[in-house]
């Protein structure tokens, strides 16, 4: 087996899926543990404390969000849930619940590794590693002084309203995690009425875009799920 310091714990029933992503993470040089069930998954989670869990949620013996939760009142470890459950009040509640992402099948390998790549981007950031000293975060050509709370894109500074700094500081507190409408309402409001609250973020995001320059159609700092949220891309 190719060593590669990141574990990845993929807790699949399907085999023909499970055999399928096994080989493009094995392949992509990461160390696979593959469990087909929630209790094999706790056992092998505080056997090897991986670095990444990829989560089914139909599993035989239980629903997926049990290990969820469970891994949840034990670390930050990233969680990406691989799911034909495409509902959105399922994908909400799986973010909402601690996981980082929500992938639904059938997918591509390529974005597989590359939501697997944010995940543990993601991790690194939430660790501060992400931050220089001084209390700022760097992204490409996007640079937010916390202290200062000022923003710079390619070292000119960037005007935003209070609010609008708040919403960008707390996506890049979480960069690489989509963080749905909700969560971030009650971050930056406390509170969550989904009528006004979510066209209030809406707005706000819609000037933030604008000004660090994301387009429709291109290569954005913030990815937008519609009916979900918002992730900033690592």
């Amino acid at each position: 087996m190719r060593h590669n310091k990141y574990k990845i714990l993929l807790v699949e029933d399907e085999a023909n899926i499970r055999n399928l992503v096994a080989t493009v993470l094995d392949n992509a040089g990461y160390q696979t543990i593959l469990a087909t069930s929630c209790a094999g998954a706790k056992t092998l989670y505080a056997s090897y404390t991986p670095d990444l869990i990829i989560l089914d949620l139909g599993l035989p013996d239980a629903d997926g969000m049990e290990l969820l939760s469970f891994v949840r009142k034990e670390s930050l470890t990233p969680i990406i849930v691989l799911s034909a459950r495409t509902n959105e009040t399922d994908k909400i509640t799986a973010l909402d619940m601690g996981a980082n992402d929500y992938i639904t099948k059938p997918f591509g390998s390529g974005e597989l590794l590359a939501r697997v790549r944010a995940a543990l981007r993601n991790n690194r950031f939430s660790s501060h590693d992400g931050r220089l000293p001084g209390g700022r975060f760097i992204l490409r050509e996007l640079e937010i002084d916390y202290d200062a709370r000022q923003v710079f894109l390619n070292a000119e500074e960037v005007k935003l309203t209070q609010t609008e700094y708040n919403i960008l500081a707390l996506l890049s507190e979480n960069c690489g995690k989509m963080m749905t409408y909700a969560s971030i309402i009650k971050a930056i409001w406390g509170d969550y009425t989904p009528e006004g609250s979510i066209k209030k973020l809406q707005v706000n995001m819609a000037n933030i875009r604008k000004k660090i320059g994301d387009k429709p159609g291109e290569t954005n700092f913030i990815a937008n799920e519609l009916g979900v949220g918002y992730r900033l891309n690592a």
